[in-house]
């Protein structure tokens, strides 16, 4: 059986609450979207992910590599997608199910530099790190899934990831969440857990990984994030796609125009999983937030990413999507 954590957020009375965006205010910022979505669309860097865009009904421009959705199009995809998301563990046990009005939680990636537990020492992330990482997150009960946090850089870069889902694979009996970018890393990754799994058709079944990436502000998708999208909808992965635009920095300074540029961005590749393969499994991510002006950084943990998440999660919530927020 599946693990189903408490529901969150849910009306059961007239007490105190909160609300920060009413039902008005999240229709415009969909309207708004499919407005941008139609009229300026995103840049789609890899042919494939044009070809499949223009297959599917999409106005698709070469020379410019800028791929419009029509809206109908993206409300087929909005419920096309399922409502559902189980993810999958070595140990049935840690099966868990993501489905809006229910929380979970994850570590998050990718962490380049540490401080090391022992010595004090800051510095490069290793294999041992995935690893260790993995079995201390396999330990907390709170923690529902792995989402592979530091970089193995004491390997070759072109094969880091493979590494990565190696280790963790080795020390966590949870879900795991990868990011393999390049087409032949993402083959082998997938290769993997199928062999875990028993076969392509057991993981389709019991997905063990789950697919994750991102967007680049504003409005462009990359080979990197359309490649993996592309793979997880044939192989029936779950797809974690996270934008991480920045008002005042990649996305405008209002939160109502970052939100617009952040579900577009989410929408677009909704689209792409689901002409690739109808009914795919997708989740609705964010690190979206504001950028910190003083010193051109991301402030995550900020009252105004705290804003963007309850924004994202009342978004997916409308969707029928299960969604996935950073920052803490």
């Amino acid at each position: 059986m599946a693990k189903r954590n408490l529901f969150a957020g849910g009306s059961r009375s007239r007490g105190l609450g909160l609300t920060l965006f009413s039902s008005e205010d999240m229709e415009s910022i969909h309207l708004s979207t499919l407005e941008v979505l139609e009229r300026t669309g995103v840049f789609v860097e890899a042919d494939e992910a044009l070809d499949i865009f223009a297959d599917g009904g999409c106005s698709v421009d070469r020379e410019q590599h800028v791929a419009r959705i029509p809206p109908h199009i993206v409300e087929e995809a909005i419920a096309a997608a399922p409502p559902r998301v189980t993810l999958c563990g070595r140990d049935p046990r840690n099966d868990v199910v993501l489905e809006p009005g229910r929380v979970s939680f994850c570590t998050f990636s990718e962490g380049i530099m540490m401080i090391d537990v022992r010595t004090g020492e800051y510095r490069p992330t290793t294999k041992q790190d995935v690893a260790d990482i993995g079995r201390l997150t396999d330990y907390l009960s709170q923690m529902d899934t792995y989402q592979i946090s530091v970089v193995s850089r004491d390997v070759p870069t072109e094969t880091y990831e493979i590494h990565n889902l190696q280790a963790a694979l080795l020390n966590t009996t949870k879900p795991l969440g990868t990011g393999p970018l390049e087409p032949e890393d993402t083959r082998v990754v997938i290769d993997m857990a199928a062999l875990v799994a028993g076969g392509m058709d057991e993981l389709r079944e019991r997905p063990l990984i789950y697919l994750c990436g991102c967007p680049v502000s504003p409005l462009k998708l990359t080979a990197g994030c359309t490649n993996f999208v592309i793979a997880a909808a044939r192989a029936g992965l779950p797809a974690l796609v996270i934008s991480m635009a920045m008002a005042g920095g990649s996305a405008p300074v209002a939160l109502a125009g970052t939100l617009v540029t952040h579900n577009t961005e989410v929408l677009a590749t909704l689209v792409l999983s689901q002409l690739t393969e109808r009914g795919s499994p997708f989740i609705y991510g964010s690190s979206t937030t504001a950028l910190d002006l003083r010193f051109a950084a991301a402030s995550v943990g900020s009252p105004e990413c705290a804003m963007i998440n309850a924004a994202v999660a009342y978004l997916a919530k409308q969707y029928r999507l299960p969604s996935f927020v950073a920052g803490a």
